[in-house]
């Protein structure tokens, strides 16, 4: 018996700390990644209902969390649905180890749905975004527009990998491309050098390499003030169905994105095709139904 009151209290301490962490991760989402408030009621929802059906278990430093439970409850929605619940876990998990409590996920295999098309932004919500954007916000904005790249990828861009007419990218598995800049890249980033000096990466806090969320949070900041909800990862989309949509080889804008596979790179002319198919329902009288 008194076994099982020891065990109790340290499952409801957990349950408390677990809860204070929670509502700090939906906090973080909202100011630092900008996520709506359905979104985050959403995430408040799943964490709240798996934190009442997972199995928590204390290993020495290591707080293991068991998901099977929980995924037991869920089994009968659809994959997409399960994988989003599935998703907002992970995002927790990652929080609290970020946050210094060691955590791991158990029965945490991925659901498999269906692939949708990415969202890129309209190139007229981008120039509308840039009148409102500092020099520092604009460069930023910028670069993911006119290059393409991975947050992490903009992130370790060093002073070294820049010349005048490219910039070399280290992306996944450490494969380096070369990718070129345009004159209004060029004018931002010069500049940006003269006015920060930065040490060795191009962008940094206080001598040392900015974070991601730094830099997401920048985006959000830029586009919020237009009413929009940005991701880096959008603008990425963006640039890759503006080089498609305007002619672009798929098989250099698979470079350019850093692409393993032109597999990959196909989604966009997939997402061109929809947009086609979009216009000209809206362009055509037929469409409308006058006959």
């Amino acid at each position: 018996m008194k076994q099982l009151v020891i065990i109790n209290n340290l499952r409801n301490s957990l349950k408390k700390y677990l809860d204070k962490q929670r509502r700090a991760y939906l906090e973080s989402l909202e100011k630092v990644r900008g996520y709506s408030d359905l979104t985050l009621k959403s995430y408040d929802e799943t964490l709240q209902e798996a934190l009442r059906i997972v199995e928590l278990i204390q290993e020495g430093d290591t707080l293991e969390i068991n998901l099977m439970p929980y995924r037991l409850k869920i089994s009968h929605l659809n994959a997409k649905t399960i994988s989003k619940k599935l998703s907002a876990i992970r995002g927790f998990v990652a929080f609290l180890n970020e946050n210094h409590y060691k955590t791991l996920l158990l029965a945490d295999e991925s659901i498999k749905v269906a692939k949708t098309l990415p969202k890129p932004v309209a190139h007229q919500h981008i120039v509308e975004a840039l009148e409102y954007a500092s020099d520092e916000e604009k460069l930023i904005i910028v670069m993911f527009y006119t290059l393409g790249l991975r947050i992490s990828e903009m992130l370790n861009i060093k002073l070294s990998d820049i010349s005048s007419e490219w910039i070399r990218i280290l992306g996944k598995g450490n494969k380096q491309r070369d990718v070129p800049l345009l004159g209004i890249t060029k004018d931002l980033l010069q500049d940006y050098l003269k006015r920060k000096v930065p040490k060795k990466f191009l962008f940094e806090k206080n001598g040392e390499k900015l974070s991601e969320n730094s830099l997401r949070y920048t985006v959000t900041k830029v586009f919020k003030r237009i009413g929009m909800k940005v991701t880096p990862h959008q603008l990425r989309h963006s640039y890759a169905t503006s080089l498609l949509n305007s002619g672009a080889p798929i098989v250099d804008v698979s470079e350019l994105l850093g692409h393993s596979s032109m597999a990959t790179t196909q989604i966009y002319t997939k997402l061109g095709s929809a947009l086609k198919q979009q216009n000209y329902n809206k362009a055509h009288p037929l469409a409308q139904g006058d006959v």
